[in-house]
């Protein structure tokens, strides 16, 4: 059956530079800068504690995908910054790499029969869900961190799910095209191909695959173009979008984040996820009527802020660290240690916490914390940050603050304290 006429011909494309060793190049980067990106996205949603609570628990239907053998730990405090400061930025930075691999490959992508035996079918199902994978991952990865909300249900949700489609059809590739990988890096040399001038770029001999231009044009840039574009692309990138973990004045440089990068003066002048105006947290909500209860043995204890704040207060310098990836430098906060109530309310071995906030409607206006969590002395029940009192954005009257805890499981507007065994 001949072909149809355009992109499914084999004389369609006719990059010069296209070729095994192009592709190599590419996918080695990917090699090395997925798997990375797959852990600390793991890692990351393990840090919610999704085991301890259904409320934690944004996948209930994961089944075995959900396996997690350690508690969420709150050494060292930064633990979560880098991890997900790590995770958004190198998948922000690789994106130039999977287009550059993307368009090393196309041609494979309109493959003409598209299906010539079951073996090929196969092979061809596990392509259409390796690039329908990392294009959907990716994807909706950036929309997230941009803050553009169009999914059709819990961002959380379909990450998940769509980094164990994606992972499970690129340890397939993997499987299949490590040897032809490694033999086409061997093919030809880097160094030499970096120094090689536009005059002398030559096509790569004919491929199985089809890679290679069946009637190449004459080239209008060199493979070092191709790879130093792809490289500068992939800085340009780290340079707009790193600032946003690091913090300083490197969060000036952070275009690509537009979660609060003005946030004002003062005390309370770091970075916020949502605002109380947002979320519907208004002043009357928090105002002099408002009280913290305390539950656990016996009766459940009631306070005012007036006196939280006259009993024995304890600091921390933590920072706030948000799946967007951004987080703030330190802070310095100081309140009420969260193991200091649990032994207020009968409980001073408390296994766990339910924290619950005056937010009206949510998908963290719950959230559980564990006893590691409740015992390290940094954990706090904060009432002022930075020598002033919490403004209503950060959580007035009362926030929790906890040691590399991600910034949604530091409840703000808390009401509601259970400790329990």
């Amino acid at each position: 059956m001949p072909p149809p006429p355009g992109p499914f011909r084999p004389g369609f494309w006719r990059s010069p530079i296209r070729g095994p060793w192009m592709t190599s190049v590419f996918g080695l980067l990917l090699l090395i800068g997925i798997p990375l990106l797959f852990v600390t996205g793991l890692l990351s949603y393990a840090s919610y504690n999704p085991g301890l609570s259904p409320l934690n628990d944004k996948t209930p239907d994961k089944g075995v995908l959900g396996f997690y053998l350690f508690s969420w730990p709150t050494h060292p405090y930064w633990l979560y910054r880098v991890l997900q400061g790590v995770h958004v930025t190198l998948g922000v930075v690789l994106v130039p790499v999977l287009l550059a691999k993307l368009w090393s490959v196309i041609p494979k992508l309109f493959e003409w029969l598209p299906v010539r035996s079951v073996a090929h079918g196969l092979e061809r199902l596990s392509l259409l869900m390796l690039v329908g994978g990392v294009i959907f991952e990716f994807v909706t990865g950036i929309l997230n961190i941009q803050l553009y909300y169009v999914f059709p249900g819990s961002f959380y949700r379909l990450h998940f799910y769509g980094a164990w489609v994606f992972i499970a059809a690129f340890v397939v590739h993997v499987c299949l095209r490590l040897g032809r990988m490694t033999r086409a890096l061997r093919s030809r040399s880097l160094s030499a191909e970096l120094r090689t001038d536009l005059a002398h770029t030559l096509p790569e001999p004919p491929d199985p695959d089809g890679l290679v231009a069946a009637a190449p044009a004459s080239p209008t840039m060199t493979r070092r173009g191709a790879v130093g574009m792809v490289g500068a692309g992939s800085v340009l990138l780290l340079a707009v979008t790193a600032g946003q973990s690091i913090g300083g004045w490197l969060r000036g440089t952070a275009l690509l984040a537009p979660r609060n990068r003005d946030p004002g003066s003062g005390p309370n002048s770091f970075q916020i996820n949502k605002t109380a105006a947002a979320v519907g947290v208004t002043p009357a909500l928090v105002g002099p009527d408002w009280r913290l209860e305390v539950r656990g043995r016996g009766a459940p204890l009631v306070f005012t802020r007036e006196q939280l704040l006259t009993m024995p207060q304890h600091a921390a310098a933590l920072p706030i660290a948000c799946v967007e990836g951004w987080s703030t430098d330190d802070q310095h906060w100081s309140g009420l240690r969260l193991a200091d109530l649990a032994a207020e309310a009968g409980m001073p071995g408390a296994g766990n916490v339910l924290v619950e906030s005056i937010q009206p409607s949510g998908p963290f206006t719950r959230v559980v914390l564990r006893g590691n969590q409740i015992h390290d002395p940094r954990a706090l029940l904060a009432l002022r940050v930075n020598g002033a009192h919490l403004s209503l954005d950060h959580g007035y009257p009362a926030r929790v603050i906890v040691p590399a805890n991600p910034g949604v499981n530091n409840t703000k507007w808390v009401h509601r304290l259970t400790f329990r065994t």
